[in-house]
């Protein structure tokens, strides 16, 4: 079985302390992790801009230019949500809730990347951000489900009556005229019908999100 892929994007001005995480993160068997390394928060947004799949984010504190604080708030207000983890070099109470403040998922110190610990406080971060995303898409497929049977309800009540009566129209005139190009017109009107019938039946039985991706970002009722 192949492993897990974790892409992580270090920001920090210390090549060798990156170098370092790199060699740790390897050394954890049950997943592969693919470091990134940028010197400051510039270059780090940047990557972020233009990389998609950044899983996480490890941010060090004193950065040249902005620092790490300043770099997070950044990355915030561009509506990048990738989770972030600040290193620092010692425990820091004031630092550690004005960093939680700005969005950021943990802290550690940085002796503590040589760590057993340490691959699964990166792991246990993303997996959270994970189940979070789930839950809101539950929550939005929940909502959606809710409007759908809504809708069910309106549509099937005023257009019912019109299908009954077209239909019934259409076979009192398949009674009343012969000629073949009449009933062929007839025959598809009352198909047609039939069809839309069928359509409204389904939706009126809806339980589940049927919702689909037409084209972009149209999406319609799948009731196939």
């Amino acid at each position: 079985m192949e492993k897990r892929e974790v892409n992580v994007l270090i920001i920090e001005d210390n090549e060798n302390f990156a170098r370092l995480v790199q060699i740790y993160l390897r050394r954890y068997a049950d997943v592969k992790f693919n470091i990134i390394w940028k010197e400051d928060g510039e270059l780090g947004l940047h990557e972020l801009r233009e990389n998609p799949d950044i899983d996480i984010i490890l941010m060090d504190y004193f950065l040249p230019g902005q620092n790490g604080l300043e770099t997070t708030l950044q990355i915030r207000e561009n509506g990048i949500q990738v989770p972030i983890i600040f290193l620092t070099v010692n425990k820091d109470f004031n630092l550690a809730l004005e960093v939680m403040k700005a969005g950021v998922s943990d802290y550690i110190v940085k002796e503590e990347i040589s760590t057993p610990v340490f691959p699964k406080i990166l792991l246990g971060v993303i997996e959270k951000k994970e189940l979070k995303e789930r839950y809101e898409a539950l929550e939005i497929s929940r909502h959606r489900l809710e409007v759908l049977q809504e809708l069910a309800t309106e549509v099937t009540t005023d257009l019912e009556p019109v299908l009954l009566g077209m239909r019934t129209i259409s076979n009192e005139l398949l009674d009343k005229y012969k000629s073949e190009k009449t009933v062929n017109y007839l025959n598809i009107i009352h198909d047609s019908v039939g069809r839309i019938q069928s359509k409204i039946g389904k939706l009126k039985e809806i339980k589940d999100d049927k919702t689909v991706t037409y084209v972009k970002d149209l999406k319609m009722i799948d009731l196939s």
